[in-house]
């Protein structure tokens, strides 16, 4: 039984990679009701979704292909920089997106009208967030994106600290999204300042280390896909 928890934990079957798989995919599309909630609670939204719907409004598009194609774009620069890729990382740029317009269609929360109202509404969003990048950050394979990224840029950036890389990056995000018409309000500081803290208090409430996690690279899931052994 711990030998099977184990491979699946560690994806060392083509099995567990799948389960992993859709364990990512459905986690992801959870998330993206919560990210769907801190948008409806309409009093500015987190920093990158200020660029995808300000992205959304200068082309036209709905919210979910823009932020597949920003994802995408930023998974681009990942590969370029040679950071480590995992399989999650592609369903990630996809699902959270497109959750998001599913959502919009079936109008499932509407538009708050207050400050009281959407306050609440946005740190409910943001609790679920934080619990589904647990259950997503369990399937071993791959982190998202944008926290990839983040990593990439404090590598490079040498003395300069994470929490200084990520502020400058977010405040890049957020001036280019406000540049195109995204909403920027109370909220965007919301996301910004209280993201981190719930996220942690997620943790510590599943007692989940995310620095335990060793993450699957793209690589390795193929050699597994190839019944090869992984190093």
């Amino acid at each position: 039984m711990i030998s099977r928890f184990r491979s699946l934990r560690e994806n060392r079957t083509v099995s567990a990679i799948f389960a992993n798989m859709i364990l990512a995919a459905v986690s992801l599309f959870v998330n993206g009701f919560g990210v769907y909630m801190t948008i409806q609670a309409n009093i500015g939204a987190g920093p990158w979704d200020v660029l995808n719907l300000g992205l959304a409004k200068s082309l036209g598009i709905l919210y979910g292909t823009a932020s597949v194609a920003v994802s995408y774009a930023i998974l681009g620069i990942d590969i370029a920089l040679r950071e480590p890729i995992g399989i999650a990382m592609f369903i990630d740029a996809f699902v959270v997106g497109k959750s998001v317009d599913f959502f919009n269609r079936l109008n499932v929360v509407p538009k708050c009208e207050s400050l009281s109202s959407g306050i609440p509404v946005m740190l409910i969003g943001l609790v679920i967030i934080a619990y589904t990048q647990y259950t997503y950050m369990s399937a071993s394979l791959g982190c998202g994106p944008r926290d990839t990224l983040l990593v990439a840029l404090t590598k490079r950036a040498r003395k300069v600290p994470i929490g200084a890389v990520s502020i400058t990056l977010l405040s890049l995000a957020t001036l280019i999204g406000w540049l195109l018409g995204g909403p920027v309000g109370i909220g965007t500081l919301i996301c910004a300042f209280a993201t981190g803290p719930i996220m942690q208090l997620a943790f510590s409430s599943v007692k989940f280390d995310a620095t335990s996690v060793h993450h699957q690279h793209l690589a390795d899931s193929v050699r597994v896909f190839a019944h090869k052994k992984v190093a």
